[in-house]
C-alpha cells in the first residue's frame, strides 16, 4: 500500500488536501473510511464534490485509475451520488 496519499492512483495535491482537511491522512485511513464516506465528508466541506471526485477516491482504493472502475461499481456509485444531491 502506498504511503502517502498522493502515492495512489487519481489523488493529486488538491485531492489529498481536501482528506487531510476531512482527517484522513493517509491511505490506510482511507481504507478504513472508505470511497463513499470520505466523499461523504469531503462534500460537507465542498458541494461541488462531483461524481468523478467519489469515483476517483474509489479508484485510489482499488488501485487502479478511475476510468478503468468496471461497469457495475460506476453504477453503483452514480447511485451513491444520485441518492446525496
Amino acid at each position: 500500500m502506498a504511503k502517502r496519499l498522493q502515492d495512489m492512483p487519481n489523488i493529486g495535491e488538491k485531492l489529498a488536501r481536501q482528506l487531510l482537511d476531512v482527517g484522513i491522512k493517509d491511505p490506510l485511513q482511507l481504507a478504513e473510511a472508505g470511497s463513499r464516506q470520505a466523499w461523504l465528508r469531503i462534500r460537507a466541506q465542498d458541494p461541488s464534490a462531483c461524481y468523478m471526485r467519489l469515483c476517483a477516491l474509489e479508484g485510489a482504493l482499488q488501485g487502479i485509475r478511475w476510468h478503468d472502475l468496471d461497469a457495475q461499481t460506476k453504477a453503483e456509485l452514480k447511485a451513491f451520488y444520485s441518492a446525496h444531491q
